[in-house]
């Protein structure tokens, strides 16, 4: 079950949002990347709890991932709990990923900064010998990601770094295009949100260009870092 990167989502459509473009990258590197979602967004103004399961089942068959589960958490009111915490833990020994990719550390939906600190908290967690969990296949062994990446979401947020996602703009729409009760839709009756209008696709290419813009490239991601990155050589940056 050993995945290189995890990569967590407070609600369906977080991922596809704000990192389906690193993740089809490293696809196409040969690496094994998986989804949790913690929650169905079951909160959502428009559509439904089945509806978004079926939208993410779409979503993970665009992006080509080894993988996609739910955690069933409460929208709008799971908390950073020993039993929430627990839940991951067992996911993360379960999955062994060497990176963990999670939500923004702030944002402007209190879901995304309380999924960001219940993923990393969990992550430590996972690494400590003295907790004890099982899974169907019998006692874990302990299990800490070498690193969490924070994903950049509606704040803007200086990145860190940025990841070069040129070749895989289009895949990367088409996944976010996915969600068709949450995302905009001009022929939708629904109520509008902040996430329902053309001006939010259009800041969502855009910041993605921009981004690229900043390391010469066309389009691009952006990450936040828990810790100072180490690299080998200064030949490894760009």
């Amino acid at each position: 079950m050993k995945t290189d990167i995890l990569a967590f989502g407070a609600h369906p459509d977080d991922v596809e949002l704000s990192c389906s473009g690193t993740i089809l990258k490293h696809i196409s590197l040969g690496k094994t990347v998986g989804i949790i979602d913690l929650t169905r967004g079951e909160l959502g103004t428009r559509g439904t709890a089945e509806i978004r399961d079926k939208e993410a089942i779409v979503g993970a068959k665009m992006l080509g991932i080894s993988f996609r589960e739910n955690m069933n958490f409460a929208d709008g009111f799971f908390t950073n709990s020993k039993e929430n915490q627990m839940a991951l833990v067992v996911k993360i020994r379960n999955y062994q990923p060497e990176i963990v990719l999670a939500n923004a550390i702030d944002d402007r939906h209190p879901d995304h900064g309380k999924a960001s600190k219940l993923i990393s908290d969990s992550c430590f967690l996972a690494g400590l010998s003295k907790i004890k969990t099982s899974d169907t296949n019998g006692e874990q062994l302990p299990w800490r990601p070498k690193v969490v990446y924070h994903y950049l979401q509606d704040r803007y947020m200086k990145p860190d770094f940025v990841v070069d996602i040129s070749e895989f703009m289009e895949q990367r729409t088409a996944s976010i295009k996915a969600y068709k009760s949450q995302v905009y839709d001009p022929d939708s009756m629904e109520p509008e949100t902040a996430i329902s209008s053309k001006q939010f696709m259009d800041s969502v290419y855009y910041r993605a260009l921009e981004f690229g813009r900043i390391i010469g490239v066309k389009f691009a991601e952006g990450f936040v870092v828990e810790r100072i990155p180490g690299v080998k050589s200064l030949f490894d940056l760009v």
